[in-house]
Protein backbone atom coordinates (compact mmCIF):
# COMPACT_ATOMS: atom_id res chain seq x y z
CA UNK A 1 0.00 0.00 0.00
CA UNK A 2 1.29 3.45 -0.86
CA UNK A 3 1.93 5.77 2.05
CA UNK A 4 1.39 9.11 0.34
CA UNK A 5 -1.16 10.57 -2.06
CA UNK A 6 1.46 10.96 -4.76
CA UNK A 7 2.52 7.33 -4.39
CA UNK A 8 -1.14 6.25 -4.66
CA UNK A 9 -1.52 8.26 -7.84
CA UNK A 10 1.66 6.80 -9.26
CA UNK A 11 0.36 3.30 -8.53
CA UNK A 12 -2.90 4.06 -10.36
CA UNK A 13 -1.03 5.46 -13.34
CA UNK A 14 1.28 2.45 -13.47
CA UNK A 15 -1.70 0.10 -13.48
CA UNK A 16 -3.38 1.96 -16.34
CA UNK A 17 -0.16 2.02 -18.36
CA UNK A 18 0.50 -1.67 -17.74
CA UNK A 19 -2.99 -2.52 -18.99
CA UNK A 20 -2.52 -0.35 -22.09
CA UNK A 21 0.85 -1.94 -22.83
CA UNK A 22 -0.56 -5.45 -22.34
CA UNK A 23 -3.38 -4.72 -24.79
CA UNK A 24 -0.94 -3.39 -27.37
CA UNK A 25 1.36 -6.40 -27.04
CA UNK A 26 -1.57 -8.79 -27.33
CA UNK A 27 -2.76 -7.00 -30.46
CA UNK A 28 0.77 -7.19 -31.87
CA UNK A 29 1.09 -10.92 -31.23
CA UNK A 30 -2.33 -11.59 -32.73
CA UNK A 31 -1.49 -9.81 -35.97
CA UNK A 32 1.80 -11.69 -36.24
CA UNK A 33 -0.06 -14.97 -35.76
CA UNK A 34 -2.49 -14.01 -38.54
CA UNK A 35 0.41 -13.54 -40.96
CA UNK A 36 2.00 -16.85 -39.98
CA UNK A 37 -1.31 -18.67 -40.28
CA UNK A 38 -1.90 -17.26 -43.77
CA UNK A 39 1.60 -18.34 -44.80
CA UNK A 40 1.09 -21.86 -43.41
CA UNK A 41 -2.21 -22.27 -45.26
CA UNK A 42 -0.57 -21.15 -48.48
CA UNK A 43 -2.90 -18.23 -49.12
CA UNK A 44 -0.49 -15.70 -50.57
CA UNK A 45 -3.01 -12.86 -51.03
CA UNK A 46 -4.18 -13.16 -47.43
CA UNK A 47 -0.57 -13.39 -46.24
CA UNK A 48 0.41 -10.19 -48.06
CA UNK A 49 -2.65 -8.34 -46.76
CA UNK A 50 -2.03 -9.58 -43.21
CA UNK A 51 1.64 -8.64 -43.51
CA UNK A 52 0.80 -5.08 -44.51
CA UNK A 53 -1.58 -4.75 -41.56
CA UNK A 54 1.03 -6.26 -39.25
CA UNK A 55 3.74 -3.84 -40.36
CA UNK A 56 1.51 -0.89 -39.49
CA UNK A 57 0.76 -2.28 -36.04
CA UNK A 58 4.41 -3.23 -35.43
CA UNK A 59 5.53 0.30 -36.33
CA UNK A 60 2.84 1.87 -34.16
CA UNK A 61 3.79 -0.33 -31.20
CA UNK A 62 7.45 0.57 -31.61
CA UNK A 63 6.74 4.29 -31.96
CA UNK A 64 4.92 4.24 -28.63
CA UNK A 65 7.91 2.59 -26.95
CA UNK A 66 6.09 -0.63 -26.10
CA UNK A 67 8.67 -2.65 -28.05
CA UNK A 68 12.16 -1.61 -29.08
CA UNK A 69 12.70 -0.34 -32.62
CA UNK A 70 15.16 -3.14 -33.38
CA UNK A 71 12.67 -5.70 -32.13
CA UNK A 72 10.14 -4.22 -34.54
CA UNK A 73 12.63 -4.43 -37.39
CA UNK A 74 13.36 -8.05 -36.55
CA UNK A 75 9.65 -8.95 -36.52
CA UNK A 76 9.08 -7.25 -39.88
CA UNK A 77 12.13 -8.86 -41.46
CA UNK A 78 11.20 -12.36 -40.36
CA UNK A 79 7.60 -11.97 -41.43
CA UNK A 80 8.66 -10.59 -44.82
CA UNK A 81 10.89 -13.63 -45.39
CA UNK A 82 8.05 -15.95 -44.45
CA UNK A 83 5.58 -14.20 -46.75
CA UNK A 84 8.10 -14.37 -49.62
CA UNK A 85 8.63 -18.06 -48.95
CA UNK A 86 12.29 -17.77 -48.02
CA UNK A 87 12.08 -18.25 -44.27
CA UNK A 88 10.88 -20.87 -41.87
CA UNK A 89 7.79 -20.36 -39.75
CA UNK A 90 9.23 -20.22 -36.24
Amino acid sequence: MPNTRSAAKQLRQAQVRALRNRRAKTRLRTTIKRVRHAVETGNREAAVAAFQAAVAIIDKTASKGIIHSRTAARYKSRLAHQVQGRGSAQ
